[in-house]
């Protein structure tokens, strides 16, 4: 028997708490920044099995040393999304929340989250519960604020390097639209870097039958919109991945009002740091361009924010987890391939120069069609998901923290 073999024992005598625990939080969603009950829960069960347990940032992390060896950090994300669930699960999220702007919305956990906190919640009791199988230093992170990328930034801008040991390695998954009871690896980039930009270009306003006294930033916008287009299908070379979406453009308030100015928000996708650069750059030189073309009284501005690195996976450090999946899991674990959308967690490791790995986890009925992460309908199967994800960090984490060579 391996020393995953022996600490996923008691995986049957946690299930009844982890799918109470996962129906409850997914019950009960909180926003990016706000995430008081789920943080004061996870500090809770954390201290009752004996971890270190510090807030940071926002978060809440805790360290259970078990003698010498490796120190591996687990990290799961806590936040739900400003999106009203339409799921009519009898354990649905009817919260409502204010969100930055002020106005009140719908919460749910649209992408999975709940699910990320109960599984290592789940794997940090049974590790806490089987130390004599294991030697070294476990450390859960429960991470505020992925959904604007501000959670991982924020738990290192208050000290979090400098308070919780220095990790050998580090792991994050992610419930995905995968059969449930797969995982899904992927060895190099895996989780694309984001950028989001605000633009606001400028015109001169005018009544809508005089447009001749006007510079229309509406015309101006839907060129700027059409033209950059262009980026992806001409100035990327053919191949290399780059996605750039408008997102909003907002101009006006009146049919016949020429408006002075128009916003547009942008959404760029990349998984290559010189092309990220190509990109934004192309974006500013086109912007600039159609402003000028048009006769705008003043430059155009730009505001980057939610901005989320690449998330690149260590090949050596994949390499040895995807073979303790493959031995665990056997042909359940399957290619996960790159996904598009984009995290924060690689902040942290990066912060300590430590390797790191990011896997996805199956959470829907195999050959249904799963509705993506971020849907109003998003609500992954409780089992095997939770057992999966579980299993998963225990498996993980134990590929460098056993005792004996399996």
């Amino acid at each position: 028997m391996t020393s995953a073999d022996a600490v996923l024992a008691g995986l049957d005598r946690t299930r009844g708490w982890r799918e109470d625990f996962y129906r409850d939080l997914h019950a009960h969603p909180e926003l990016s920044g706000q995430e008081s009950r789920t943080s004061a829960a996870a500090a809770a069960r954390l201290t009752a099995w004996g971890f270190d347990v510090q807030r940071v940032g926002g978060g809440v992390v805790g360290v259970l040393a078990n003698g010498p060896g490796n120190t591996v950090l687990s990290r799961a994300d806590m936040d739900a999304l400003p999106v009203t669930e339409m799921t009519e699960l009898p354990y649905a999220s009817t919260q409502t929340a204010t969100d930055e702007t002020g106005a009140t919305t719908g919460v749910s956990h649209a992408c999975g989250h709940d699910v990320h906190v109960t599984c290592l919640l789940g794997a940090a009791e049974l590790l806490a519960d089987q130390r004599q199988h294991w030697s070294g230093t476990f450390v859960a992170l429960f991470q505020p604020a992925e959904e604007t990328a501000a959670g991982a930034r924020g738990m290192l801008d208050d000290g979090l390097a400098r308070r919780i040991p220095r990790p050998d390695v580090a792991f994050a998954q992610h419930v995905l639209g995968l059969d449930a009871g797969t995982i899904g690896t992927q060895v190099g980039p895996v989780m694309s870097a984001g950028d989001s930009i605000r633009i606001t270009v400028f015109g001169k306003g005018s009544h809508g039958s005089m447009p001749h006294l006007s510079v229309d930033p509406v015309v101006l916008a839907a060129s700027i919109v059409l033209r950059l287009q262009t980026i992806v299908a001409r100035e990327t070379r053919p191949g290399e991945f780059a996605v750039v979406t408008v997102g909003s453009s907002v101009a006006g308030t009146k049919s016949n009002i020429i408006p002075d100015r128009a916003v547009l928000l942008l959404n760029v996708r990349t998984y290559d740091d010189a092309t990220r650069r190509q990109v934004l750059e192309a974006i500013e030189r086109i912007v600039r361009a159609e402003c000028d073309g048009a006769g705008s009284p003043q430059p155009p501005t730009f505001e980057y924010y939610d901005q989320y690195p690449l998330t690149h996976n260590d090949s050596g450090v994949g390499d040895r987890v995807d073979s303790a999946f493959r031995e665990h899991f056997g042909d359940q674990v399957v290619e996960l391939g790159r996904v598009t959308a984009s995290e924060d967690f690689s902040r942290i490791p990066d912060a300590f120069e430590t390797p790191y790995f990011y896997w996805g986890v199956g959470g829907f009925a195999a050959g249904t069609s799963a509705p993506p992460n971020h849907s109003p309908f998003f609500a992954p199967l409780i089992q095997p998901t939770l057992d999966t994800g579980t299993e998963a960090l225990v498996v993980a984490a134990l590929a460098y923290l056993a005792k004996d060579p399996g």
